[in-house]
């Protein structure tokens, strides 16, 4: 049987890939390179747009739970990105155009995908998934609308630029993770008088009106859209009060400067971008100032003061659907309920998850839920003491009106109060907890994938 993904980022490449080695005929369509968007830069599938971190990596960690759960599932996003990986302490970070590209080589090559570069305004017939990204083209948009009989919802996202090493003045930078856990961040120390003339001309630095950033064709963008606010540009948090910032993404909290031998007044952290080391992201920089703007203001910082910039900030709309009223248990959409189709489904950000790892697991979900009803199945239930089914979980239970994208953590994990070690209860603080956590996680899995036999299956 012949399925059809739209669209080619980290959901719809790990849905096709899933699909494709058990034996399904996979069709994926990509409207790159013949429409582009505000956001992307390159044809390849799978470009990080945002960052190049897909998060920590600790295995006890509620990002690396997730991690863990998706190479044990064989992940093509979770491989590549391990094969692409530089140094970020404890984050898996990776060289983002060698991470698109393995991607993009990787499903061009398998021989039960055909990769369609072309631009889809209508819901296939066939057993589908549609994976088209936050970014996703109007006529999708307006098909979606006549399905779950309302608006999608958006909200506006940033991406931070990116500087050259060589432009960085390491005469003031150094080099250092927080509390001495390695060197792998680039930080920019930034001392009281400095900061507050930064502040002063953030604040007051011409921006890019919201109504310019790109709207579905023939579409608008409604007023009431507001900003991500796990995502939120510099200088929104730079207007909620001067201190802002210093504790966030300029917090000095472990990043003692060894020329100093003191923490600074406050803090900008450069990570690695590529695999050869000579570009460097701006952590948490995400903006939406006007590019001579952001040359001007950001070049305050002293250790950036003659930065080269190979990428500016840039602010585009993320589109998603409102979960707890439009989903069923296994991403379909429909209303009231009751699924549009039994063969149609939705992965990644327009699910309502936030974050590159998260999209690429409801990618892995829906696929295996189309997989499943290819075989006359029904679609396996995830457990909920795994962060897959944690995410599942609370895309179907959250509060419908004020429903947010959500990353994976342990609030959405159900909750462990005590464990018991000896026959004895012992207490939980936070580094027991989080073993607590991924323990049960490992467990449950295991169980799981042995009940639907879901790694066998051809």
């Amino acid at each position: 049987m012949n399925s059809v993904i739209i669209g080619g980022g980290l959901a719809g490449t790990e849905a096709a890939w899933q699909l494709a080695k058990r034996g399904v005929r996979v069709t994926l369509f990509e409207m790159r390179p013949r429409r582009s968007s505000s956001a992307h830069s390159t044809s390849n599938l799978a470009e990080l747009v945002c960052s190049n971190s897909l998060g920590a990596d600790q295995p006890t960690s509620p990002a690396g739970i997730l991690k863990q759960e998706l190479r044990r599932l064989d992940s093509l996003i979770i491989r590549c990105a391990e094969t692409t990986r530089v140094p970020a302490g404890k984050a898996l970070a990776v060289d983002r155009n060698l991470f698109s590209e393995m991607i993009t080589n990787e499903i061009a090559a398998h021989p039960n995908i055909e990769l369609v570069r072309a631009e889809v305004s209508e819901i296939p017939e066939e057993p589908s998934i549609i994976a088209a990204g936050p970014l996703m083209s109007g006529g999708i948009v307006e098909r979606l609308r006549e399905i779950v009989g309302e608006d999608c919802l958006s909200f506006f996202d940033a991406a931070s630029p990116i500087v050259t090493l060589d432009s960085v003045d390491m005469n003031i930078a150094y080099n250092a993770s927080r509390y001495g856990a390695g060197n792998d961040y680039i930080n920019c120390p930034v001392e009281r008088e400095d900061y507050l003339a930064f502040h002063s001309q953030l604040t007051a630095a011409e921006r890019v009106p919201t109504g310019e950033i790109d709207a579905p064709p023939g579409g608008t963008i409604p007023d009431k859209e507001r900003f991500f606010e796990g995502c939120l540009p510099i200088e929104i948090m730079a207007d909620r009060g001067v201190d802002t910032l210093r504790f966030g993404p300029m917090r000095p909290v472990g990043l003692e400067n060894p020329s100093t031998g003191r923490e600074p007044y406050a803090v900008v952290q450069l990570r690695r971008d590529n695999l050869d080391g000579n570009l460097y992201n701006m952590v948490g920089f995400q903006t939406n100032l006007r590019w001579p703007e952001q040359k001007r203001v950001l070049r305050m910082i002293p250790a950036l003061a003659r930065a080269e910039f190979v990428r500016y900030g840039v602010m585009h709309r993320n589109s998603f659907v409102c979960a707890p009223r439009v989903l069923d248990p296994c991403l379909r959409p429909g209303r009231d309920g009751k699924p549009f189709r039994r063969d149609l489904f939705l992965a990644g950000q327009i699910t309502g998850v936030e974050g590159y790892v998260e999209s690429a697991a409801t990618g892995l979900v829906a696929a295996l839920n189309l997989f499943s009803i290819t075989r006359n199945e029904e679609p396996p239930e995830w457990p909920a003491e795994t962060a897959i089914g944690a995410l599942l979980r609370y895309l179907r239970t959250a509060e419908a009106g004020s429903f947010q994208p959500m990353n994976v953590n342990l609030g959405i994990f159900p909750k462990i109060d005590t464990a018991t070690s000896g026959g004895k209860k012992m207490k939980t603080g936070k580094p027991q907890r989080s073993l607590l956590y991924a323990e049960r996680s490992k467990e449950f899995l295991e169980r799981f994938l042995a009940h639907y036999s879901l790694l066998d299956k051809k």
